[in-house]
């Protein structure tokens, strides 16, 4: 009896099918490390809003009752891990006891994969808390 041979050989095959996906994986890896990067970036837009508007929130009138410019170095003093120059803050209030005192600010992002960017805008992050 003759010994037989197989028709066709597959060595390669594990490597093929490797090197076609590897790339789709790397993509979706980056993809995954990027977004978690831009909401780490919210979450400290977030926090810095919050400790604004607390900073502002106790009324103390010793000269003038204008806090705008206090509460916009606490917010950038807050987003630590942000470029600060780019921590765009608004705040809105009369002063007044009992009004509201808000807080807001937003910060640009922009998702990219290995050159191309696939999602960029800004994220905003407002707050509200009563003036006492």
């Amino acid at each position: 009896m003759a010994k037989s041979t197989p028709l066709r050989r597959e060595h390669g095959q594990t490597m093929v099918e490797f090197a076609l996906t590897l790339p789709v994986l790397l993509m979706l890896v980056l993809g995954i490390a990027q977004l978690g990067v831009a909401f780490n970036h919210y979450i400290q837009l977030t926090d810095a809003t919050r400790a604004g508007a607390r900073f502002g929130a106790p009324l103390d009138c010793s000269g003038t009752c204008d806090r705008t410019d206090k509460v916009v170095s606490k917010v950038r003093a807050s987003a630590a891990n942000l470029d600060s120059a780019q921590v765009n803050v608004s705040v809105t209030s009369t002063w007044q006891p009992g009004t509201d005192l808000r807080v807001c600010a937003s910060y640009p992002y922009a998702i990219n994969l290995i050159g191309l960017v696939v999602s960029s805008g800004s994220l905003n992050s407002c707050t509200t808390e009563r003036v006492e």
